[in-house]
């Protein structure tokens, strides 16, 4: 392997070789094949950058955010276990992490969608409660989590939502950077700030990333709740004015049931009256005296 990685980088000159070797060996690594390594993948950075290959040493700041990307890689592949995946995604504190579905996913915001799919094959098959028999019930949340995420981001619209979060975040995080060096200037203190460190740059993204984000859910809840008294209320007027409705039809129902039983005793009333009219009014015949 060492070998193979030394060939494909014979053109690049001893000198450059020679000011990796320097850098790698300040950052502690003394294996040599995990020196070649990094020298391969800080080609491939640099090249992706497109960066033309030095030949003298390259600029601190640039092998300092190669370092740190190269950390976040093996940390991120450090925790591609099916329990620590779990772990991860139910951590105290998991449900305002978890708002961020590229946190969720483990993916930088100009993750591909090839990409996307890729590692939520991944990360669905590791935590998939079938994968995970003996801590099924913590694997089915943290799979639905997952499955959540990516249907979010598979969602132009939602993607979309997402990513303005946090370009949101990175041009509040600028212009608190901005206002620090000035305060700092202003008390001669120099101008450099600890957000100068790529790390701490993007941890400070990554912040305010999950603020805006829990911002966002607290407003959609306060939005969710009014709706839902608004539809309770609703609801209460509906069933007042139904219980009104049903008092009115069942108070005229007894109402013609009343006036029909009325007007039943009223004629039967009025019979009786005429029968006795008529039995007052009898006469008999007038008797004759007989002659003789």
């Amino acid at each position: 392997m060492a070998s193979s990685l030394s060939q494909q980088h014979s053109t690049v000159g001893d000198d450059a070789v020679d000011a990796m070797d320097k850098f790698i060996n300040e950052s502690g690594c003394a294996d040599m094949h995990y020196k070649l390594q990094c020298f391969y993948k800080f080609h491939l950075y640099i090249m992706d950058l497109n960066i033309p290959l030095p030949s003298a040493a390259p600029s601190e700041a640039l092998f300092s955010n190669f370092i740190a990307e190269v950390k976040e890689i093996e940390k991120r592949d450090s925790v591609l276990t099916p329990k620590q995946q779990i772990d991860r995604l139910l951590r105290p504190g998991s449900t305002y992490f978890n708002l961020n579905p590229f946190e969720v996913l483990q993916l930088e915001p100009e993750t591909s969608i090839e990409d996307l799919k890729k590692q939520y094959r991944r990360l669905s098959i590791l935590v998939h409660p079938d994968k995970n028999p003996n801590d099924r019930d913590r694997a089915q949340q943290a799979f639905d989590i997952v499955n959540k995420a990516y249907k979010c981001l598979e969602d132009d619209t939602q993607r979309a939502k997402a990513l303005e979060i946090v370009e949101e975040a990175k041009g509040r995080t600028d212009m608190m950077i901005e206002e620090k060096r000035k305060k700092q200037k202003k008390a001669g203190k120099g101008t450099k700030v600890d957000e100068d460190d790529p790390v701490k740059y993007k941890h400070a993204i990554y912040v305010l990333t999950m603020k805006l984000f829990a911002d966002l859910e607290r407003k959609r809840r306060q939005t969710e709740e009014r709706n839902m008294e608004d539809r309770k209320r609703k609801r209460e007027t509906e069933i007042e004015e139904e219980e009104k409705k049903k008092i009115d039809k069942e108070w005229q129902k007894n109402y013609e049931e009343s006036r029909d039983n009325r007007i039943n005793s009223w004629k039967a009333f009025q019979s009786n009256t005429k029968s006795k009219k008529k039995v007052k009014e009898f006469r008999p015949p007038k008797h004759k005296a007989e002659t003789r």
